[in-house]
């Protein structure tokens, strides 16, 4: 078995809750704090040997540390100004005996172990892969005309909505990451860092919801999905 190592990015603004939380990944949801509900997926998938949570701050990782039960598999970095930043601290701090690194965005609380299992599974067989889902509405691009849009139909087929965990080889994603915070490019997404090197990725066909908490609304569509048990969306 591989050595995995999953860093949960735990920083972001959340400036879109509005001042509606303090802290959106230590918000109660479902009757225990966002973060929580990552953490839980991770450790219950069975073959994540070591968690790295990403902070904003020292004070956040008080706060983390003291509703996070303490076991020697976690470990704690802080973040800095930018996602890419965030993800290179995490990098960084991966243990020597890293082989699959698992990139989680704490603010998609209904990652599931199974979800995460396969993650590892394709990453190991193939370089990378990412939990994703097939684009079902239709899509226009845009461009301006006149006070208006000219609109042009986007071929669906082709399109993939992103999600987390994005999940690679550790050699593969370290060197795509030392290459985008040389060039300071901004990314806002792992797979972002690899797309210049031809690198194949598995897209994992997401059947079960997994959004991210964005906005105040959010808490109540995820809240649910947390709390529905038959079946539930998020075992």
């Amino acid at each position: 078995m591989s050595t995995n190592t999953a860093i949960l990015l735990a920083g972001g603004s959340g400036n879109r809750m509005r001042g509606r939380v303090d802290d959106k990944i230590l918000a109660d949801l479902a009757g225990k704090p966002v973060i929580a509900h990552s953490i839980d997926a991770f450790v219950s998938s069975g073959q994540v040997q070591h968690l790295i949570i990403v902070t904003r701050d020292e004070a956040q990782q008080i706060a983390i540390e003291a509703i996070i039960p303490q076991n020697s598999s976690l470990i704690f970095t802080r973040g800095g100004a930018q996602r890419q930043d965030s993800v290179w601290a995490g990098l960084q701090a991966a243990p020597a005996e890293t082989e699959i690194v698992l990139i989680h965005d704490c603010a998609r609380p209904c990652v599931t172990p199974h979800a995460i299992r396969e993650s590892i599974a394709q990453a190991t067989e193939i370089g990378a892969a990412c939990l994703a889902h097939p684009v079902t509405d239709t899509i226009k691009s845009a461009d301006t005309y006149d006070g208006a849009y000219l609109p042009t139909t986007v071929d669906r087929a082709k399109l993939w909505a992103m999600e987390t965990p994005q999940t690679f080889q550790y050699p593969i994603i370290q060197g795509a990451y030392k290459t985008v915070i040389e060039s300071g490019t901004p990314i806002t997404d792992d797979l972002s860092a690899i797309e210049d090197i031809d690198q194949p990725v598995a897209f994992i066909d997401n059947k079960r919801p997994n959004p991210k908490l964005t906005t105040p609304a959010d808490l109540i569509y995820l809240s649910y999905l947390l709390s529905n048990s038959e079946p539930s969306p998020c075992t």
